[in-house]
């Protein structure tokens, strides 16, 4: 008998629940290390977080414009510090009841530095104690990833950081140049221009959220335009510069249209991308395919070693929280005989702002590059009680459906409470629902979500 039936290298949302799960449903014994704090990336350095500046922000906005519905409220202003603290009281409220899961389901925690040393055996390398080795039948890999600070010259002067940085900053920059228009990039550029901060967003691919709906793109490039917010496409970074030492103000060079560019900014965000998190994972007895920092795993999750799996950031694919908790429910399964219960191929995907996006499934675009022949509907939320009694800005619901079969595909919505309904398409996608079955559905009046049977009449 070995020590563990599993042991979980990183404690992020697809750790800690892969190991949750483990132990509840499959009575398997579990170890669970994590090197910093319970939650990983998600809940420390980036979903909650985030968003919970994002509600804050938000708060304020609304406040500010509360005329329009026949309140008033004076001197409406914000404190950073405070709302910083709130943020640490969010973080440590979900840190506390994931670690009093852990004990209910008795899963032993360790907090060090995993090292996979043999096929059934993971090194812990413990603060102030003497490293230990843990003998288990299987081994998931749910390290997570990293910001990646690409090779812009200039990049490591002070006043230019990750989102792991500015997550902790507690005064508000005059201007904030953000280098990267996806979803890091535009949600904290809709946090801080609701502050007052002027924000510009530089973003060398053609569009912003490039890997969404055209359609997403644009409206929202309109919305913060709207709200202040400068941004550059096809923008492409040469340079950060500091004149003096005294100098407080950062200069970003780029180029634009084949013409040179230049904007100064007391604070930049570099948000390019992210990296798994895999270097030093493995002593030298053990090979495992990797391309670039990603594990290369089967269909099941499993590695080229039989027993160690890999999900998540670590795994590459869409690297979101809901993703990698869906491929530690299909490892699990597959450890123990069972089918994969979780179709982790439809995964829906989020940007928090406001008005919030969602996607999920195909786009028209992608369709038609599989060769499937499909149509698309689109409805405007104008006409929705809900959105017109909240005052909501403009926003959409795109269904993308199989012309032959009027199967669901895929949609795409930007409107409130879009990353609450995308789950109802995500269904239909999974389920193979047609519009037909999506329309038959009575939804509650006066609701947001009563726009989807809209979206999906005959």
């Amino acid at each position: 008998m070995r020590e563990y039936d599993l042991v979980i290298i990183g404690a992020g949302p697809g750790g800690y629940e892969t190991a949750l799960e483990a132990a509840g449903t499959y009575g398997m014994k579990t170890a669970l290390i994590e090197k910093e704090a319970l939650g990983g990336t998600c809940l420390n350095h980036g979903c909650i977080p985030t968003k919970t500046l994002l509600h804050s922000a938000d708060l304020y906005r609304q406040m500010k414009e509360c005329e329009r519905f026949g309140l008033r409220a004076e001197g409406v202003s914000f404190d950073m510090e405070k709302i910083q603290m709130r943020k640490t009281e969010v973080l440590d409220t979900l840190r506390s009841g994931i670690a009093m899961l852990m004990k209910q389901k008795k899963v032993d925690v360790f907090t060090g530095t995993g090292r996979i040393v043999g096929p059934h055996t993971v090194e812990v390398s413990l603060e102030g104690e003497e490293s230990r080795k843990l003998d288990t039948e299987n081994i998931v890999i749910a390290t997570g990833s990293r910001a990646v600070m690409p090779p812009i010259p200039g990049a490591d002067f002070p006043g230019v950081m990750t989102s792991d940085e500015l997550l902790e900053k507690r005064d508000l920059p005059g201007h904030l140049l953000i280098i990267g228009g996806g979803v890091i990039g535009m949600e904290f550029a809709s946090v801080y221009s609701a502050f007052g901060t002027k924000v510009t967003v530089l973003e060398a691919l053609p569009k912003i959220i490039s890997n969404m709906d055209k359609e997403l793109s644009q409206s929202l490039k309109m919305l913060m335009k709207k709200r202040g917010v400068t941004i550059c496409t096809g923008a492409r970074v040469e340079e950060i510069r500091r004149d003096s030492a005294e100098e407080s103000l950062l200069t970003c060079v780029y180029t634009e249209k084949e013409k040179p560019q230049s904007v100064e900014a007391d604070c930049i965000l570099i948000c390019t991308g992210r990296r798994p998190n895999t270097e030093g994972l493995f002593g030298p007895e053990i090979a495992i395919a990797a391309e670039r920092g990603r594990i290369l795993t089967d269909g099941n999750g499993q590695t080229n070693v039989p027993g160690i799996y890999a999900i998540g950031d670590a795994a590459g694919g869409m690297m979101l929280a809901h993703a990698a908790t869906a491929m530690g429910r299909n490892v699990l399964a597959h450890m123990n005989g069972k089918p994969a219960p979780v179709r982790a191929d439809v995964i829906p995907a989020c940007i928090y702002t406001d008005p919030e996006i969602a996607s999920v499934g195909l786009t028209a675009e992608q369709a038609g590059s599989l060769g499937i022949e499909a149509d698309s509907r689109k409805i405007v939320m104008s006409a929705n009680g809900k959105t017109v009694l909240s005052a909501q800005e403009r926003g959409f619901i795109k269904v993308v459906f199989e012309k032959e079969t009027r199967r669901i595909l895929g949609a795409q919505m930007m409107c409130a409470r879009a990353s609450d309904m995308i789950g109802e398409f995500a269904g239909a996608v999974v389920n193979g629902l047609t519009m037909e079955q999506m329309f038959s559905v009575v939804r509650p009046h006066p609701t947001f979500c009563e726009a989807i049977t809209e979206a999906c009449r005959q």
